[in-house]
């Protein structure tokens, strides 16, 4: 069993939530998690502009709430924009009307930066963490989750590790997890870059969701 793979029976449990894209061609879906602040976030955009590939970030309202002009590079970088809530939410830890009021703010805040963001459209929940309440009432919303992890966020995993264990569970659609985050810097810094390489040598192109 990867590790760095979700296991199938994820999806099977939660079929209306999105897991990868189906297709069978070389096509790899970047996200970032939990920006954006200075120095994580531009470097990744700096990788991606390098690189000619998009992705799509899953931004939390009060990160841009606190780096206004690293999410404007985002946006202006021709990336897709996602809900991550407002303040990092778990949700099985959050009453389900706390946790929409969240999500709310978080869409507020990114449609007063980015009007044509249209942002409504995708959510992550927080560390996958979502009840079927909370998913219910999110109706409007395309919940996007994961088929690769890269445990970038471990700190307690070796840069080189994290690279060979999603190297080795990408495959085509697969929906990939990335933190733009202070907690994962080195890791990422190591991992995206070496990443986007090894696969684009294969043959695979790197997309935004829509």
């Amino acid at each position: 069993m990867n590790l760095f793979r979700t296991p199938p029976f994820l999806p099977w449990l939660y079929p209306t939530l999105t897991w990868r894209i189906e297709t069978s061609a070389k096509e790899i879906y970047l996200t970032f998690d939990d920006g954006p602040v200075s120095g994580p976030t531009e470097f990744a955009l700096e990788v991606l502009q390098k690189s000619k590939a998009q992705a799509t970030f899953f931004c939390i309202g009060n990160n841009i709430v606190n780096h206004p002009s690293v999410f404007r590079r985002v946006v202006q970088g021709g990336h897709i924009i996602g809900n991550h809530t407002f303040h990092h939410l778990s949700g099985w830890k959050t009453s389900t009307q706390i946790y929409l009021d969240n999500v709310k703010l978080c869409e507020d805040q990114i449609h007063g930066q980015d009007q044509s963001s249209g942002i409504k459209s995708l959510f992550r929940p927080p560390y996958g963490r979502i009840t079927r309440r909370q998913i219910k009432s999110l109706k409007g919303h395309k919940i996007v989750m994961w088929d690769v992890l890269t445990h970038d966020y471990a700190q307690s995993l070796s840069p080189d590790y994290c690279l060979r264990g999603a190297l080795r569970a990408a495959r085509p659609g697969s929906i990939v997890v990335f933190h733009d985050s202070h907690k994962a810097e080195k890791n990422m810094m190591y991992v995206l870059p070496r990443f986007i390489d090894q696969l684009a040598g294969l043959g695979y192109t790197f997309k935004s969701l829509l």
